[in-house]
């Protein structure tokens, strides 16, 4: 699929995370092809970009999963039923003609469907990023936002910058990999966990720059050479690196989606709980972004949430058609696991 070409499916999925991931398979099972749109370039929302090494307990039949391993557990499961995936881009508005839903892309192209499902968590997720004059042409090949595999930073010189637990974690897991490790702080404290601080500084891998800034940056982009960094009586010092981490969290933007005719709860969408559509009929949403009486904001809620919702989805995609209930059991396992079409916005 050819950047510009516009998209034609049965279900538009806005949000790669958890319970957008599982709404291809929920869809799929019930023979509804689905697109899905996210403005993070790689599937898997907050779980991916914050911490993608982390364990989580509470998914039903796994006592303990890495939250990337989560991500390609479903990406797998939902790979036989071909979803397109459009990366780096995001949903702007939604138009409405003869049944069907035309969603826009930041990029201008359109997908249409019959049925949309929200699962946009908090908004569309951009990073922080800090305020250095041409750090652009670095992105994406010396300066990363999210770290997607440890092993990409091999035999690297990693600086680090940020106070948080991503900061912490990611400072450990890379200097297992990394020719050096530095993380820059303009604090003395830090966010992270007290225990998993301590843990740091007393690291030899892992050289601490607390007090100070990221400053600027040098090289011929997109490589990396050095990274300055700054204190706040205007001292400065120059630290080798060839990858800049700066993990200053993610903005979460929900603004494209006022414009879209559904009622908000605060900062949530508000549905009816039976099928979780919102105020607008034919457009649902789940997840962390659903807000209803009792709401609990568990990945597991979000999972029967995108089954509900592609199930109320059906009557839509396939209008006078009775929707006969099956267990996965019964329907047997999906054949055919064909790649799964995915177009980046660069």
């Amino acid at each position: 699929m050819s950047a510009g070409e516009d998209i034609e499916t049965d279900v538009a999925i806005v949000g790669a995370g958890p319970a957008g991931l599982f709404s291809v398979f929920a869809c799929g099972q019930l023979g509804m092809r689905s697109a899905v749109i996210d403005a993070l370039p790689d599937p898997g929302g907050q779980l991916v970009a914050l911490y993608p090494e982390k364990p989580i307990y509470d998914i039903p039949g796994r006592p303990r999963v890495r939250a990337d391993e989560l991500i390609d557990d479903l990406i797998a499961q939902g790979a036989p039923y071909r979803p397109t995936f459009l990366l780096g881009t995001s949903a702007t508005r939604v138009s409405e003609a003869d049944g069907r839903f035309g969603v826009t892309l930041c990029d201008g192209r359109t997908v249409t469907a019959r049925a949309v499902i929200l699962a946009a968590g908090l908004g569309a997720f951009g990073p922080n990023r800090p305020p250095l004059a041409g750090i652009e042409p670095f992105e994406g090949a010396s300066v990363h936002y999210h770290v997607r595999r440890r092993e990409d930073f091999s035999g690297r010189h990693v600086v680090i910058a940020g106070g948080g637990d991503s900061a912490v974690d990611w400072a450990f897991s890379l200097a297992d990999v990394a020719a050096s490790v530095a993380v820059v702080h303009r604090r003395a404290r830090f966010r992270a966990a007290p225990a998993e601080v301590v843990r740091m500084t007393t690291d030899p891998r892992i050289a601490l720059h607390l007090g100070w800034q990221l400053a600027g940056i040098e090289g011929t982009a997109p490589v990396l050479d050095r990274v300055v960094i700054a204190d706040m009586a205007g001292n400065r010092q120059v630290l080798p690196a060839d990858a800049l981490i700066p993990l200053f969290g993610l903005a979460s933007d929900l603004s494209a989606l006022q414009g879209w005719n559904i009622e908000f709860e605060g900062k949530c969408v508000r549905v009816d709980p039976a099928h979780f559509e919102t105020s607008r009929p034919g457009i649902f949403a789940i997840g962390d972004l659903a807000a209803y009486p009792g709401k609990r904001k568990l990945i597991l809620t979000g999972f029967a949430e995108a089954a509900s919702a592609a199930e109320a989805a059906y009557g839509r995609v396939f209008p006078g058609q009775a929707l006969h209930h099956e267990h996965s059991t019964s329907r047997g396992a999906p054949v055919g696991a064909d790649p799964i079409q995915t177009a980046v916005t660069d």
